[in-house]
């Protein structure tokens, strides 16, 4: 990897003693500069092989080509899932048309409550191209760690009305799967817009 990487600098220079000649140096490209967490380039990398709910396995691959954002909660989450998934409805409202180029996934953690047919309902409450994806118990701890997302149950009063705690973040892959930004629940929906228009326009 060091040598790849030394034989990529040398070439860089390489080109820029060609730019010298031609008139001086060219100036660097500026980093684009995201409202969310972006993590292009770094060694982290995640996947996920669940099915959707028409019994469909999916995988990251399965869309290249567009922008995917991938978010990990419950039906019966009380406040940051339906936020956030209300949030991501005017983020594809204010894509228009690139809207389409864009692949909400919602990925439960509960799998035991949130069934096909209850996860399929929920979804369409915000957007009918949004995608549900649920795994068996094992499948979803698996999937979950991949992405370094926390989450843990909380006991009810009964055994069926427990909620669960878990991480807030959404993951953003360009269109060729790889993974670009941390999306913090906090951020605007204008500003997710922005973010995401970048990778669809480039």
């Amino acid at each position: 990897m060091q040598g790849e990487r030394r034989r990529l600098l040398l070439g860089l220079l390489a080109l820029g003693a060609v730019a010298g000649c031609e008139g001086g140096p060219a100036a660097p490209e500026a980093k684009h500069k995201f409202n969310s967490g972006d993590i292009s380039g770094g060694a982290w990398q995640a996947d996920f092989r669940l099915p959707d709910v028409g019994g469909h396995v999916r995988t990251l691959a399965d869309f290249f080509g567009k922008v995917v954002v991938v978010f990990f909660g419950f039906t019966q989450c009380p406040d940051v899932c339906p936020t956030t998934l209300l949030r991501y409805k005017n983020v594809m409202r204010m894509l228009d048309g690139d809207g389409d180029r864009l692949q909400v996934i919602f990925i439960t953690i509960d799998p035991e409550r949130d069934t096909p047919s209850v996860l399929k309902e929920y979804i369409a409450n915000f957007d009918s191209r949004f995608m549900g994806l649920r795994g068996t118990l094992e499948e979803t701890a698996t999937t979950a760690a991949a992405f370094h997302v926390f989450y843990e149950k909380v006991a009810g009063p009964t055994p069926t009305s427990y909620t669960t705690n878990h991480s807030t973040f959404g993951y953003a892959f360009d269109k060729g799967g790889h993974a670009r930004l941390l999306i913090p629940h906090n951020l605007e929906a204008g500003q997710v817009a922005d973010d995401l228009r970048y990778l669809i326009e480039s």
